[in-house]
């Protein structure tokens, strides 16, 4: 069974920075023994991180708890008590500390408006009786993240609730296609780039080539069937052309093209710098303070010998302070040896980029550190390096890999980007199929890789067939 201290630490170790901050931040409200560590004048002056002291003396002094587990009620009143009796406690962190606290809080990304919340007061723009505006909020409550109506009528009127018919359910969500953006409600891709083009166009939509488009052939559009379109429309190459590209401004995803979801903010963990030849690693510590276990804990401990619910209460959170600052540095420690051994295997990709990639197993850098291969995938879990070539999650740089003709391991994101820089520079007339592009990667390059590997990798970078790139 593992003891609180080591689920703690795992638990600490897999937190990413903002996530830390949080912890951090809770654990200090709510242990009077957590406090910050206040730079002295000097190292503040000269940037220089503080490392704080361990109060030796206070610690010698505190009873030995050997494998004691806390098993008491927390006493608060009791507690609140004997903490009225010693001197005010230090500030958890200097106002410079609080101002940086309150700016990180107003640069946080706001928590965005769900679609339901921009559809609901537009409903007041439509004249629905209060019926009618039952069945409306319905089908807001309906539409799907992307903007989507999937539900049809005849299966929404079955809610007794709504006491409707399929019909006036039609009806509804026809007055509900006028509001924005536009698009919304539609059953289907089709549907919603139809409504799209009457919003642009109004009456007159329909005649538009855009619109014949849509409605007779979105899939020969999609799948690059230029030749047969101009035959069966009789148009010529550049206005189809033309056409086509008024069609890529159109929103297939109307629900989420206005930031209706949170964007997720990504805080690297690692800092990577070039200096002088070589790259310098470092965490980056954010706003994370530097912590201390309090030095009041002998003279409480002391107070409180006659109260033993009190004292139980005072000890345990006296452990409780002491393991999450061990975790604290455990954490950092772990992390940087583990970022240091991916980053010395990985440093072509610091020099080239995603080309100069090496395969790389967590058992690899688990057996160099030390540690067990879990304690790599925890630690790698949900962070992000601030490389020269760009922020990527740790995880990126694990990767398989593929033996070349001269018997070396080439990693799959490597020859990804091989296979995308071959596609970069192909004719757009007479674009390469993907044996063509296989047979160049064992030519040029000396990596053997069969067709449908090849596929498999243009499919991972969403590139399109060699039918669907061709240009006319």
């Amino acid at each position: 069974m593992q003891s609180p201290q080591l689920i703690q630490a795992m638990q600490i170790l897999q937190l990413p920075l903002l996530d830390l901050q949080g912890r951090i931040e809770q654990e200090l409200l709510e242990n009077p023994f957590l406090e910050v560590s206040e730079p002295s004048s000097g190292e503040e002056a000269n940037g220089a991180p503080h490392t704080p002291e361990r109060t030796r003396g206070s610690e010698s002094e505190t009873p030995s708890s050997g494998d004691w587990e806390p098993q008491a009620i927390r006493t608060l009143e009791a507690f609140e008590r004997l903490a009225g009796e010693r001197a005010p406690r230090k500030p958890r962190s200097s106002s410079e500390a609080d101002d940086q606290r309150l700016e990180a809080l107003a640069n946080a990304p706001q928590q965005a408006r769900s679609l339901g919340e921009v559809l609901e007061p537009q409903l007041g723009l439509l004249d629905f009786n209060e019926q009618e505006l039952k069945v409306a909020q319905y089908l807001v409550a309906c539409v799907d993240p992307r903007g989507y109506l999937r539900i049809p009528p005849e299966e929404i009127a079955l809610d007794p609730e709504l006491q409707t018919t399929p019909e006036q359910v039609a009806s509804i969500i026809e007055k509900l296609r006028t509001l924005g953006p536009p698009g919304i409600f539609a059953r289907d891709l089709r549907e919603c780039l139809l409504l799209q083009l009457r919003a642009s166009f109004g009456e007159s939509a329909s005649e538009t080539l855009e619109f014949k488009l849509v409605d007779r052939f979105l899939e020969d559009v999609a799948m690059n069937r230029l030749p047969k379109i101009v035959r069966e429309l009789g148009v010529e190459m550049d206005e189809l052309k033309e056409a086509i590209e008024a069609l890529r401004h159109l929103n297939p995803n109307p629900g989420g093209g206005e930031g209706f979801e949170m964007n997720a903010r990504v805080v690297p963990d690692i800092v990577i710098h070039e200096v002088d030849g070589d790259y310098e690693i470092r965490l980056e510590r954010g706003s994370i303070p530097e912590l201390r276990v309090s030095g009041d804990i002998a003279k409480l401990l002391e107070q409180a010998k006659q109260d033993p619910k009190v004292h139980e209460f005072l000890e345990r959170k006296y452990q409780s302070a002491r393991w999450f600052k061990e975790a604290i540095e455990r954490r950092r420690l772990t992390l940087d040896k583990i970022c240091r051994a991916v980053f010395r295997r990985q440093r072509d990709f610091l020099e080239k980029g995603a080309e100069g990639l090496k395969p790389l197993r967590m058992q690899e850098v688990a057996d160099e550190v030390g540690v067990h291969i879990s304690t790599v995938s925890r630690a790698i879990s949900g962070k992000y390096a601030d490389t020269p070539r760009g922020v990527f999650p740790l995880k990126y740089f694990f990767v398989g890999g593929t033996v070349t003709e001269d018997g070396e391991f080439e990693s799959q994101t490597a020859i990804k980007e091989l296979v995308r820089k071959i596609i970069a520079n192909e004719d757009p007339h007479a674009p390469l199929s993907d044996e063509e592009i296989g047979k160049l990667l064992a030519q040029k390059e000396g990596v053997p890789i069969a067709r449908r590997t090849v596929t498999k990798y243009r499919k991972a970078l969403k590139i399109p067939s060699s039918g669907q790139r061709r240009i006319y």
